[in-house]
């Protein structure tokens, strides 16, 4: 058989086997590992196709994890037990062996630049203006292009790329500052972003978050779109709203607390972080509706029998929320972006015109927002983002957008910046590895090749604590430089608690206080989708195991059972994995217990 359809194996042997398996058995059945114990128990390996594959098994789990992704198997709960997951051949799966698709080339992006001496050309002439840059930078920078989309990897240097073009556009292009718009995610790349213009002497340019962008329009225009006062819901009134509704109910909050989450679950935090937590799921399970254009329904009906009852719970809360707001004239962030959508609709003579608008880190972007761009129809736009690093598809973004970019800007110019000014060689390409299923170009680093990377496994995870505690009070780096990242709350608030006892300084950055500073010489511990965006001399990755990577455990029980079925959880958790090991500049330590996580690729 040919090397590229060797895969097909895999579904004659799923097809062969006489019960349903999970990934491990198929895996060890595949290569002819006597590792589990179920070969020899069941006489798997009087089959034909058992060690049909002649591969190491994290291939074919590499291979199963992408033939789940496009749905030529699915993974669903046993009959047997709740708790045992098993894999099943689809129809399309089924189909594969005569007509096979897994391994055909993917083509996100059409218009790819290759850049040319004509464009060297027009280098040339700006090149007081771009000589800090490499090629790939400058035509971002200097196109004439209408609609471009920058994909930027790690560490490329796309924000100040971004910046330098609205610096062109002013001083060459001769573009009004204030028919400028620029488009961030957060306050504080909103805020970084002002200072660089700023420093700059770029004052009157539209700076914004795409929520900041909308309360100012909304402020302006509040009388013709509520005719009554309104304002953002702050957390007290969230605490408020979310209390009136379990008081309606007949019940506590710290009864609902102990209906949400399991005795595992409440582990390790105080009843406040538990109320924060369960507050902010109830108010991203109300925003994940509207993002989405959808009525709010009782999800409970989607839900796993033994969670339907919390489930019908939590949406007769969050149901109370929604008419408590509207009453007392609320609002929060994802009626910022809709109300402001519809009001554009009514009224399209209010929409402001802006002759160029740049939207940063556009991976993240979701269907309410691209939305608005296209309302606000400039001529002129500009994108700049990571599919790689799209990892808030829990919360409704979709990496749809960047990859499919050329569809909704017809005639885009796309440009591909790959050269990582943050991380030595091998850490690139571990990086590169560990990504190489999007077939997107791999990066180039810029930084030497002395980069130190090591995987410690230990017995459990007090262990691994105790390495972590016994590193930090040898070492000689300033603290500052050391990142300490977790897939979870629960392994950096243990490491927490012992760097109190060790009087060791340190910053704690998780999904709800994503706003924390870094300090002088603090370490920073971290979850990592709060780190995203920054980067550390020495990163530590812990608990890089199979239950944390993907994470099999949730802190948010009832959001699954609300997700879109085009959500792929496991490849956002790849590259959520990416994200992590991308903010490493010299030094990449990953530890675990238990079983060291697929998503590791043999660094050899």
């Amino acid at each position: 058989m040919e090397g590229d359809l060797e895969y097909l194996n895999i579904i004659k042997g799923m097809k062969e086997l006489p019960f349903e398996v999970g990934k491990n058995l198929l895996a060890d059945f595949m290569v002819g590992s006597y590792s589990n114990k179920s070969i020899s128990k069941n006489q798997l390996d009087q089959l034909h196709y058992f060690g049909s594959l002649e591969w190491d098994k994290h291939k074919v789990v590499e291979y199963i994890n992408k033939m789940i992704k496009n749905k030529l198997i699915e993974e669903k709960t046993a009959d047997y037990n709740n708790f045992v997951k098993v894999l099943r051949l689809t129809i399309k799966g089924q189909n594969e062996i005569t007509h096979p698709t897994l391994n055909e080339q993917k083509k996100y992006f059409k218009n790819i630049l290759h850049i040319t001496d004509e464009h060297r050309k027009v280098f040339e002439k700006y090149n007081d203006f771009l000589s800090q840059f490499n090629e790939e930078q400058k035509q971002a920078i200097v196109s004439d292009a209408k609609n471009i989309l920058t994909v930027a990897g790690a560490g490329t240097g796309k924000t100040t790329t971004l910046i330098k073009r609205i610096e062109f556009l002013i001083k060459y292009r001769n573009v009004p500052e204030e028919k400028i718009l620029a488009i961030t995610f957060t306050r504080k790349a909103r805020q970084e972003m002002l200072i660089r213009l700023d420093n700059l002497n770029i004052k009157r340019v539209e700076v914004h978050t795409f929520n900041s962008f909308c309360e100012n329009m909304l402020r302006l225009n509040e009388q013709k779109i509520y005719g009554r006062r309104m304002r953002m819901i702050s957390f007290g009134d969230r605490f408020l709203a979310l209390n009136m509704a379990i008081v309606m109910l007949g019940k506590d909050i710290n009864q609902v607390i102990n209906e949400y989450y399991t005795s595992k679950q409440r582990e390790g935090k105080t009843p406040t972080q538990l109320q924060t937590n369960f507050l902010n799921d109830c108010f991203a399970i109300m925003e994940y509706f509207k993002i989405t254009n959808q009525e709010l329904y009782d999800f409970s009906k989607y839900a796993d029998e033994k969670d339907k009852k919390t489930a019908h719970l939590v949406y007769e809360i969050v149901k109370l929320i929604q008419k408590h707001m509207n009453d007392n004239n609320l609002r929060d962030y994802s009626d910022q972006v809709l109300d402001t959508i519809n009001f554009f609709k009514k009224y399209p003579e209010n929409i402001p015109k802006f002759e160029h608008i740049l939207v940063d880190e556009y991976q993240d972007v979701n269907t309410q927002q691209v939305q608005l761009l296209k309302l606000l129809n400039s001529p002129n736009t500009f994108a700049v983002g990571d599919p790689r690093q799209s990892i808030f598809g829990w919360r409704g973004s979709d990496i749809n957008f960047i990859l499919n970019f050329e569809k909704d800007f017809p005639n885009a110019e796309v440009i591909i910046l790959i050269k990582n000014y943050r991380s030595k060689k091998e850490i690139v390409d571990l990086m590169n590895k560990t990504i190489k299923e999007m077939e997107l170009k791999d990066l180039e680093s810029i930084n030497g090749n002395d980069a130190k990377i090591k995987v410690f496994s230990f017995e459990n995870e007090e262990a691994e604590v105790s390495f972590l505690l016994e590193y930090l009070k040898e070492t000689h780096e300033k603290y500052h430089d050391i990142f300490i990242l977790s897939r979870t709350n629960k392994q950096l608030n243990n490491i927490a608690n012992a760097l109190r006892k060790l009087e060791i300084n340190f910053i704690l950055k998780t999904e709800d206080a994503i706003n924390v500073q870094i300090k002088e010489n603090y370490l920073t511990l971290a979850t990592i989708h709060a780190i995203k965006g920054l980067e550390a001399k020495t990163v530590f990755l812990i608990g890089a195991n199979t239950q944390n990577f993907p994470c099999r455990a949730s802190d948010h029980p009832i959001l699954e059972c609300i997700k879109d079925e085009n959500y792929d959880k496991e490849s956002e958790e790849l590259r959520l994995f990416y994200v992590a090991i991308s903010r490493a500049k010299e030094n990449l330590f990953i530890t675990y217990t238990g079983t060291l996580t697929n998503f590791l690729p043999d660094k050899d």
